[in-house]
C-alpha cells in the first residue's frame, strides 16, 4: 500500500520549480563564497581546508506549493502535509504560510518583493484554515508604484 502511494506521488509534479535563469533581472544570490576571502592577508581555515557547509538552494520557486496549500483549505491537515511533503525537497517552505502556533498566525505573508499569500493555520480539529478568510486583493494597496503587487496571484485593488 505504501509503495503504491509513493509511486502515485512520483507521477505528480513537484511543488516547486527552478526559476527561469534566462530572464532579465533574475538574481540567484550567487557568489560571495570566495570573493570576500581572496584578498585577505591571513587565510582562514575554511579557505585552506574548505567549508563543510552544504550546497545552497538557489533559484527555487515555491509558488506551486503555495497554490496547492490554498487549494486545500478545509481539508485534513495530516493528509495535506503528507502529500506536500512527498512532493518537496524540504518541508520548510510549507511553514512559511502555515502557522505552527497561535502566535505565528498572520493575515498574509510577504514572499519576495511584491508577492503576498494568505496566511494559513491548523484549527483544533486538524483542518487547514485561512487566518483571515475575508481578506481580498482589493483590500490591500501597494507601497510603491514600480512593482506589480499580488495577493494569491491576483493584483492588488482587483476582485
Amino acid at each position: 500500500m505504501n509503495k503504491e502511494k509513493r509511486a502515485m506521488n512520483r507521477e505528480k509534479k513537484p511543488l516547486y520549480r527552478k526559476v527561469n535563469t534566462k530572464a532579465r533581472g533574475v538574481r540567484h544570490n550567487f557568489g560571495g563564497d570566495y570573493k570576500n576571502n581572496r584578498n585577505k592577508k591571513r587565510e582562514s581555515i575554511e579557505v585552506v581546508k574548505g567549508s563543510m557547509h552544504g550546497k545552497k538552494n538557489r533559484g527555487l520557486d515555491y509558488t506551486p506549493l503555495f497554490k496547492f496549500l490554498l487549494s486545500k483549505v478545509g481539508y485534513e491537515w495530516n493528509q495535506v502535509f503528507s502529500e506536500a511533503k512527498s512532493r518537496l525537497d524540504t518541508t520548510e517552505p510549507i511553514f512559511w504560510l502555515v502557522a505552527n502556533d497561535e502566535s505565528d498566525k498572520k493575515d498574509y505573508v510577504r514572499l519576495g518583493e511584491s508577492t503576498y499569500f494568505s496566511g494559513l493555520f491548523i484549527d483544533v480539529d486538524g483542518i487547514l484554515q485561512l487566518t483571515n478568510p475575508n481578506l481580498k486583493p482589493k483590500d490591500l494597496t501597494p507601497f510603491c508604484n514600480c512593482c506589480t503587487h499580488t495577493l494569491n496571484g491576483k493584483l492588488f485593488g482587483s476582485e
